[in-house]
Formats: C-alpha cells, sequence, structure tokens
C-alpha cells in the first residue's frame, strides 16, 4: 500500500473504526476523523467535530484527502426512520462531500444484511446506502463484514459473559462467518489504497469454509474461556418475547429489538465465497480460535470478565 496517504474517516471512535484509526497511524499515514465529542490530542490524527448531519464539518473531514474510509453507522435504532437517517442519508452526505473534495478512493462498510434488505430495517438501509455508494462516480469499493468480534467489542461480550456461566443461549439453528476486527481493519486500508481496484463488493471472513454452525461458534467461546459449555438454541417466538421485556426495561436503550430478532433468526449469514477479497489485495490472518482466546484474555485483564 502507498505510504503516507491522507486519510479522512467515519467512526473512529467505535469498535471497527478505533481499530482502523490505529493500524492506519502505524502504517505511517495521517487521518483526519470524525467525531461528536472532544477527543484527546494525538500526533497523526486531526479530530473533526460533527455528524453524518452536520454537512460542514463533513466537508472539511473530507477536504485534502486522499481516500476516505465510512465506517459510521446505525447498527441499532427504535423505528425504521433511525436507520434511514444514520446509514441512508448520513451516506448520502458523506458522498456529497467525498465528490466535493474529489477523493480517489471511497471505502464503505456496510453489512451482510444487505443482502436481505426485506428481512430488517437496519438491513434495508444498509442496501440503501450500498446502492447510493454504486451509483455515485467515484472509486469505490463496498465491504460487507460478517460478524466482526475481537479486544472491545461490547456486542460479542455479551456471549463471553453467557459462556463463563457455562451456557449460550443462541438464535434458531443456522451458519455464520466470522471475522477478527484487525482483519476486517486491514482490509479497510488495503482498499483505500488509490491503486487498488475499483467497483468491488467485498465480503471478507476468517477463512474457514463452510462458516460456523451457532453450536460450533457457542462451544468455541466456551473453549476460548477454557471451558466446556451448553449451546441452547431458542425459537423465535422466545427471541420476540425477550425483545419486548428489553425493550420494557430498556426503553428506545434496548440492545435486543424486534429488528434484530429479524436477522438474528436467519438461518443464513455466511459470506459468498465469490466475493472474496482478491488475494494479492488481502487474505485473513487470525484463525478465529486464536482470535477468541485473544479477546477472551483481553476482557479478563480489561475486568469485563
Amino acid at each position: 500500500m502507498v505510504a503516507n496517504l491522507k486519510l479522512a474517516i467515519t467512526g473512529a471512535t467505535g469498535f471497527v473504526g478505533g481499530r482502523l484509526l490505529e493500524q492506519a497511524l502505524a502504517a505511517g499515514h495521517e487521518v483526519r476523523a470524525l467525531t461528536r465529542r472532544p477527543q484527546q490530542g494525538r500526533d497523526g490524527v486531526s479530530w473533526i467535530t460533527g455528524a453524518l448531519d452536520e454537512q460542514a464539518s463533513l466537508d472539511l473531514l473530507a477536504k485534502g484527502a486522499d481516500a476516505l474510509i465510512h465506517v459510521a453507522g446505525v447498527i441499532n435504532a427504535p423505528d425504521p426512520g433511525g436507520f434511514e437517517a444514520g446509514n441512508v442519508t448520513g451516506t448520502s452526505a458523506i458522498l456529497a462531500a467525498a465528490k466535493q473534495a474529489q477523493i480517489k478512493r471511497f471505502v464503505h462498510v456496510s453489512s451482510l444484511s444487505a443482502r436481505e434488505p426485506k428481512l430488517s430495517a437496519y438491513g434495508a438501509s444498509k442496501a440503501g446506502s450500498e446502492a447510493l455508494v454504486a451509483a455515485s462516480s467515484l472509486p469505490y469499493a463496498i465491504v460487507r463484514p460478517p460478524a466482526v468480534y475481537g479486544p472491545g467489542d461490547k456486542e460479542t461480550f455479551e456471549l463471553f459473559r453467557m459462556a463463563k456461566r457455562g451456557i449460550v443461549l443462541l438464535p434458531p439453528e443456522g451458519r455464520l462467518s466470522l471475522i477478527h476486527v484487525d482483519d476486517l481493519a486491514r482490509l479497510l486500508l488495503a482498499l483505500a489504497d488509490p491503486a487498488a481496484p475499483a467497483g468491488l463488493m467485498v465480503e471478507p471472513d476468517d477463512g474457514r469454509h463452510g462458516g460456523w454452525s451457532h453450536a460450533e461458534f457457542g462451544r468455541a467461546l466456551g473453549e476460548a474461556l477454557g471451558r466446556k459449555v451448553a449451546t441452547l438454541s431458542m425459537s423465535r417466538p422466545i427471541l420476540d418475547l425477550f425483545a419486548k421485556v428489553d425493550r420494557w426495561v430498556r426503553g428506545p436503550k434496548a440492545k435486543l429489538t424486534a429488528d434484530r430478532v429479524a436477522y438474528f433468526c436467519h438461518p443464513d449469514w455466511m459470506v459468498d465465497p465469490g466475493r472474496g477479497a482478491p488475494e494479492a489485495l488481502w487474505r485473513p490472518e487470525i484463525k478465529t480460535e486464536t482470535g477468541l482466546a485473544d479477546t477472551a484474555k483481553w476482557y479478563r485483564e480489561a475486568g469485563w470478565l
């Protein structure tokens, strides 16, 4: 990859974006990153205060950048309007800024859920964002990550916590693909290189052929913690009930929403092998068994487990 690129990044204060930021700096790139809140200063990073609904801040973010990596998005919202605003309208705004700045490369982080836009409002919004990127005049790459895990992830942490207790509650039988956050961050950086192929739709994973059954993944979580666990697949009606309870307890901050239940219960969240990244550009380096063990160690050392 070309050294000393000027990279603009949205979502750099989040889980995936944070790891991307670290790798970009380690590779010697200059970073301009969007943030809603004041951040501690650090060498190589220019923090741009703003949000996806503030066009002036997006224009400033993109100005002078060689490539823009759009990681920010809404993964949980109380209604379809929240997903539409964050993932579709927000993407439209950042694309406008990228066009104005004549960005040489636009990398868009989508989701496997975009393959099933009728299944959930989240998936529909991600499909909508992809359509905007593909229709733009920018040299682009779209990445549809499967389930992303790694140190600092608050989503997978809930499963680790269950595994520590000896039982992992899972959606109905199905299969999924996984990717470590560091492997994903490396891919995003590789795609941001102006010399990388344009017009790509990439579905990356850990390289495990056939992905993981839900039960296999549950047992792997236990092995990462050094213990055997029982896995229990729950039916859709039970998950719907849990979602109602979560909404009643946590209101708009509920994590298990009806929308999430809809895509959790889909039986096939494996990547399409035909949409892998060109091997000359990227390949996964972290085996999931190793990655899960390292993640469990991080959770313990951070006092989460």
